[in-house]
């Protein structure tokens, strides 16, 4: 079956195993004790375990759609030789199985691009080994986002740490989407309806989020760490919308989450002019327009109308961010 399948669906299928073995390779690096922490900026830190996921998931990917741009957070170099069983070859047979819309059936490699954060909520990630906070692990997240031209059309987010706290329980999951496909992993939430509940940065806090925020006038704020960690609240309703007003976040970051949350009827836009962003391989890895996430079920429209005339125009200088 693998054969025949459609190309989305094969690339999708090969995502969700090549996700879990970087998971697990995420956790071997925790729990040997040395993370091998360097910063590359402010807030921003790398450890062994995103270069370690990252070069996983770009020898088995590449190897296997050699035809594929594949743009990771770590760089596009950071490949190279790889240990035999961090090479993933097999696929996830529900993904295969899926029925294939005549605009996906075609595509070839050349016109695909793969986002690659092999470990979303690295801030998190070291936290929870520095001071043994292991509810930061639930912000861990692996995200491979697939995008055909300019959009965002397949995505798998994995937890490595998703049952830590349930003895005995399988440690880790993976969901993923297809738009105009499916989705699997996860069952999709309603959103609250008696209150409204925003997620947004746990680490990157200013006066131009915070005002973002309180023009949405929410009864409750979840400060959590992760993109993809944040997209998993509106999937399973624990929040109505995801608002971050800052050009912090990255195309590696929103590509996977932005597909998946579409496939279940949520939207994920700039905070600009309300559009989607683009993911083909020369656009600017930045999101300089912020980024505004809703779930299923909710009026994108009215978040968009909400956000503050001065904070567009801040957005929409991305040299002042």
């Amino acid at each position: 079956m693998a054969s025949s399948a459609p190309l989305i669906l094969r690339v999708v299928a090969t995502s969700v195993n090549v996700a879990n073995r970087a998971g697990e390779i995420i956790r071997d690096i925790m729990s040997k004790g040395d993370l091998g922490i360097v910063e590359k900026g402010k807030n921003d830190l790398q450890t062994e375990a995103d270069r370690s996921a990252q070069r996983s998931i770009i020898a088995s990917l590449s190897s296997q759609f050699p035809g594929i741009r594949i743009i990771g957070e770590e760089g596009e170099s950071v490949s190279g030789d790889v240990p035999s069983d961090w090479k993933v070859t097999d696929s996830e047979p529900s993904v295969l199985g899926l029925s294939c819309p005549d605009n996906l059936k075609s595509i070839k490699e050349e016109e695909m691009v793969i986002w690659v954060d092999p470990l979303d909520g690295t801030s998190e990630y070291t936290q929870a080994w520095k001071s043994k906070n292991t509810s930061l692990l639930d912000h861990v997240t692996v995200l491979i986002g697939v995008a055909v031209g300019n959009k965002a059309v397949g995505g798998v987010i994995h937890q490595p740490y998703y049952n830590y706290l349930k003895e005995g329980a399988p440690l880790g999951r993976t969901i993923w989407g297809i738009d105009g496909c499916g989705f699997g992993g996860f069952t999709v939430g309603s959103a609250p309806k008696d209150q409204r509940v925003i997620c947004t940065t746990r680490s990157h806090l200013d006066a131009t989020v915070q005002s973002a925020l309180d023009a949405m006038t929410p009864d409750e704020i979840l400060r959590v760490g992760g993109a993809g960690h944040k997209v998993l609240l509106l999937l399973e309703g624990k929040a109505n919308a995801y608002v971050f007003a800052s050009g912090g976040c990255k195309k590696w970051d929103t590509c996977a989450p932005e597909a998946i949350l579409h496939a279940v009827g949520g939207r994920l836009t700039d905070m600009v002019k309300g559009e989607p962003y683009q993911y083909h391989a020369e656009v600017e890895h930045r999101n300089s327009g912020g980024v505004l996430g809703t779930a299923p079920g909710e009026d994108h429209s009215w978040y968009f109308s909400r956000i503050p005339e001065s904070v567009r125009q801040l957005l929409s200088k991305p040299s002042s961010r």
